[in-house]
């Protein structure tokens, strides 16, 4: 992969009262590549007559108020075009386009010195140096307001907060280099007895933290950017209802003493038909409802959906249609935590036993572990469910997409070839 990129210093053009201004000019270093284009301040400066323009260097034998010299001053200027270079090369063993984000990260870090302009009427001003868990709550706190977190993501960051504030070597950025992060790793392995997939989880968002500080200026150890240890683990597993259970479940008749599980069921069953998670069932409005279909803006993504009705989601609406509930909310909705509860008893009630093993890693122990179907079902298990039937009704990934909001068809491949009866009846093409 050839990553094509222009990279050329030139002064900046200011004016004065409409004057071009000649003496003192900033140098400027310019990296255009893949239709986008960065601005670095490359900390030196130069009167107009002794730059070249054509060459994008200070003339020979000229100097400038600092009585930095021209060999200075070129020197660095080739410097930081070789550093600009040779990100871009070990973009292209990667076969991957960095972001500008990722360009001026690493560049930064690989300066030898912090580059600050100074003018004759600038003064330096040293601002309060903050602490470690400062900048990491002043990240929570930017970073939630400006991606609209949700209380789930928030709780997320303060657990890791609080897991690190345990590991009591960590308090500076320094101490994150390569020995310091595969001491995180040990440490979370053996004080929380984490499985891999969960340490991986930390470490991503360990590393979103880093990366932030990073753009921030806080510091400049890079070594997260390449951290990627080993973590040995299995796909997760996708648990989804077949056509037999799914029936089942539809079909059980409920006990009188559990009639709670009917409004729990008809939730879960549009689920099922139309690929809504839980927080957009429980979000859905009359006004969302048309007459073919209905519109979502989903919860976690903010895409704007619009999701044909078939004849089993409008049975439910049809079900529920005069009546009211709380905030003109279309299904009998509860919270997300009771109704996993009661989907597992509905489950174990309409004997969805079938056997599933799990299988974990924790550091290089194997750890399988065999449930019943019914203890995994939980509110997306309908969004699978959807998903998994539509792809083994022949319906196209792309059109599944649509429904869905998935952005891309790397996230649908989970999905494809998990029934065995798919596989199975399409060798059978053959035969025909």
């Amino acid at each position: 992969m050839n990553l094509k990129r222009n990279i050329t210093f030139q002064l900046e053009r200011r004016k004065k009262n409409g004057i071009l201004i000649d003496e003192n000019v900033p140098i400027r270093m310019r990296v255009v590549f893949d239709g986008k284009r960065i601005e670095f301040t490359t900390g030196y400066r130069i009167d107009r007559n002794k730059w070249d323009e054509e060459n994008g260097r200070v003339k020979k034998g000229c100097s400038n108020k600092l009585k930095q010299s021209f060999s200075e001053i070129n020197a660095d200027l080739n410097r930081y075009e070789a550093i600009i270079h040779d990100i871009f090369k070990e973009y292209e063993l990667q076969s991957v386009m960095p972001t500008v984000d990722d360009v001026k990260t690493i560049f930064n870090s690989r300066i030898a010195i912090k580059k600050t302009e100074i003018t004759e009427t600038e003064e330096i001003k040293k601002e309060p140096q903050k602490s470690f868990w400062e900048i990491y709550d002043e990240f929570t706190k930017e970073c939630g307001r400006q991606n609209d977190w949700t209380a789930a993501t928030k709780q997320k960051f303060k657990a890791l907060k609080n897991h690190l504030l345990r590991f009591k070597k960590l308090q500076s950025f320094e101490y994150l280099n390569e020995k310091g992060l595969n001491d995180i790793v040990e440490f979370f392995r053996n004080k929380y007895n984490m499985l891999n997939s969960t340490i991986g989880k930390q470490l991503g968002y360990l590393k979103w933290f880093l990366k932030w500080a990073a753009n921030k200026g806080y510091h400049n150890n890079m070594a997260y950017a390449s951290f990627s240890p080993k973590l040995k683990n299995t796909q997760a597993k996708v648990i989804f209802l077949t056509d037999e259970e799914l029936e089942q479940i539809k079909t059980y008749q409920i006990p009188e003493p559990k009639k709670y599980l009917e409004r729990v069921r008809d939730v879960l069953i549009f689920c099922c038909y139309t690929g809504l998670r839980y927080s957009d069932v429980a979000n859905l409005r009359k006004s969302d409802v048309k007459e073919n279909h209905i519109e979502v803006t989903t919860v976690k993504t903010q895409d704007s959906l619009i999701i044909e009705l078939n004849k089993h989601s409008k049975a439910i609406l049809k079900k529920y249609e005069d009546v009211e509930f709380e905030g003109s909310k279309v299904l009998p909705v509860i919270s997300n935590q009771k109704m996993n509860e009661y989907i597992k008893e509905l489950g174990k009630l309409a004997k969805i036993e079938t056997p599933v093993r799990i299988t974990q890693y924790k550091g290089h122990e194997r750890i399988d572990s065999i449930y019943p179907k019914y203890e995994l079902l939980s509110t997306h298990t309908g969004r699978k469910t959807f998903i998994c039937k539509a792809l083994s009704l022949g319906i196209p990934p792309n059109v599944v997409m649509k429904w869905t909001g998935h952005s891309d068809y790397k996230a649908m491949k989970p999905y494809i070839d998990i029934d065995d009866s798919i596989k199975v009846n399409s060798m059978a093409l053959f035969d025909l």
